[in-house]
């Protein structure tokens, strides 16, 4: 069976283009994206590459994208961490 390009569900800023390149070649998404930046700086055509890719790609089969959580959400979520108006950095440990 032969692999195929997809956005990556797991390890996506933007739209998962990226990850999902990635993914297929077996390599770090950090030097994607830094190869992406380098192609930005020489003329934009990173940029113009990277946008042709979101329309093109397919998205992977098998699960919705993460949705990063914000620091909101998170604290909701764990019942260990209370805000108290006299108290403004809640229960937890003061920063020092």
């Amino acid at each position: 069976m032969a692999k195929k390009l997809y956005k990556s569900n797991t390890d996506s800023y933007i739209d998962g283009v990226c990850g999902g390149i990635a993914e297929y070649f077996g390599i770090d998404s950090t030097l994607v994206r830094l190869g992406l930046i380098v192609f930005c700086f020489m003329g934009g055509s990173g940029i113009l590459a990277y946008i042709i890719a979101m329309c093109i790609m397919p998205e992977a089969p098998g699960g919705k994208k993460k949705k990063k959580k914000r620091k909101e959400e998170y604290y909701e979520e764990h019942d260990n961490y209370e805000e108290d108006e006299d108290e403004p950095y809640g229960n937890g440990p003061r920063p020092q």
